[in-house]
């Protein structure tokens, strides 16, 4: 039997100071335990695994933590050895209650809950009921809670947790300290991973470290699930490249490539990037979100060019298509990247869905440069279709003659309207 732990359950805090990127809350419940101004009710908001359930443990070892001498009182640093501290780690004490409200979500459920809260502790200081997932329960049973919720006996402490709030009742939300924890920066993200594998003697490079952060989007319980996967995947030694192989994630240079291709107007090569991509079974959605974010970083670099650090390895070509690119090119990219991800599960399959998607973006560029035609894809002679005589851009020379008032800044010729006829008044017939 094996007895590995996995590293979202190895480095869980155990107490406030380990805790990463959450010091507001930090700051505010140690206070309120170093004072004894103790609420009777929390409320912990955000998205998963930024550590509502983990500060609510350590928020019951404060209030039932006897010390290593087992005279302590309330502390906002609980001693992790006494029973009821040991006893909340391993998940047994019998006075603080963990509910799913997505499982027990009835008026019946509630009802047998709040009348367990009714009885005092059997062992400790305080009797904690911590409820995750709250906006799951019925109305009804929301119902049930509000007046206990209000007004518990002195020795209950309810913590409510939610990643919906907006579904919380407010009549709940005002009997309630709500605290909103936030989502983990990348660069938190990497700094705490970079010390997880240093204390576990894991080689790492620094860009497969900011893939997991990129990918764990806020959850430091995502990417510590993806620090175990990637560390079984590459074997030990945690590289850019084997995460974004593991991920499917589109490189740097091929997002960029793409973007070459496109201030180029050559739809082959763009093509040629997207078929290198089939053949790696790389991910086109994840590939149009990191092209978004590749024109994103573009932007920042024509207006704040601060804002994008050096250090990115992507930084010289995307500061080389800064430059090429304008900046209303770039907003319209952006755009096009945005609602071609959206469409993709409307799409034949994702390969068609990304490739028009680069095809739209050559539609609508704004510049005047000439677009080649793509090449028949079963590598036959047959030769694209070249535009009708109507739709050619104009000669310079014509550009050059036509008066200044007729002169339009865009490559497209525009055919002169029709001279209009007159419409005879209604219930005439026309002459002749």
């Amino acid at each position: 039997m094996s007895s590995y732990q996995v590293l979202a359950r190895k480095w869980r805090p155990h107490d406030f100071e380990t805790i990463v990127g959450q010091d507001h809350v930090v700051t505010a419940l140690t206070r309120a335990l170093t004072e004894k101004r103790l609420h009777h009710a929390y409320l912990f908001t955000g998205t998963r695994g930024v550590g509502k359930t983990t500060i609510s443990r350590i928020f019951a070892k404060a209030l039932n933590c006897r010390g290593a001498d087992g005279n302590g009182d309330i502390t906002a640093k609980p001693c992790g050895v006494c029973d009821a501290c040991r006893a909340i780690d391993a998940g047994r004490f019998v006075d603080y209650i963990e509910m799913d409200a997505a499982s027990n979500r009835s008026v019946e459920d509630m009802t047998a809950l709040l009348e367990r809260a009714m009885y005092a502790p059997t062992v400790g200081r305080f009797k904690v009921y911590m409820i995750d997932e709250v906006h799951m329960l019925s109305s009804t049973a929301f119902n049930a809670m509000l007046k206990t919720l209000e007004e518990p006996p002195e020795y209950v402490k309810f913590i409510l947790a939610t990643t919906d709030p907006q579904k919380v009742p407010i009549t709940v939300l005002s009997r309630c300290l709500q605290f909103n924890l936030r989502n983990m920066t990348p660069a938190g993200i990497v700094g705490h991973l970079e010390h997880i594998l240093s204390t576990e003697s894991i080689p790492a490079e620094k860009e497969g470290l900011r893939l997991i952060a990129q990918g764990a989007r806020g959850s430091m319980r995502d990417a510590l699930s993806l620090l175990d996967q990637a560390i079984a995947f590459s074997g030990g030694n945690v590289t850019g490249a084997s995460v974004r192989s593991m991920l499917g994630m589109t490189g740097g240079d091929t997002l960029a490539g793409i973007l070459e291709a496109l201030v180029q107007g050559d739809a082959p090569a763009m093509l040629a990037r997207a078929d290198e991509m089939q053949g790696e079974s790389l991910s086109f959605a994840q590939a149009l979100r990191d092209l978004a974010g590749m024109l994103h970083r573009i932007a920042l670099l024509q207006r704040v060019p601060g804002a994008v650090s050096p250090d990115e390895p992507t930084y010289a070509a995307e500061a080389a298509l800064a430059k090429a690119m304008s900046p209303e090119e770039v907003q319209l990219y952006y755009q096009i990247a945005l609602h071609g991800r959206n469409d993709l599960g409307l799409a034949p399959d994702e390969y068609a869905g990304f490739t028009m998607t680069l095809l739209r973006m050559l539609a609508f560029k704004p510049s005047g440069l000439k677009v080649r035609h793509v090449p028949p894809r079963d590598g036959g002679a047959a030769a694209a279709p070249s535009l009708p005589a109507a739709w050619a851009a104009p000669a310079a020379s014509a550009l050059e003659t036509a008066p200044a008032i007729s002169r339009a800044p865009t490559s497209l010729a525009m055919a002169p309207m029709p001279p209009a006829q007159s419409v005879p008044p209604w219930g005439e017939l026309p002459a002749g």
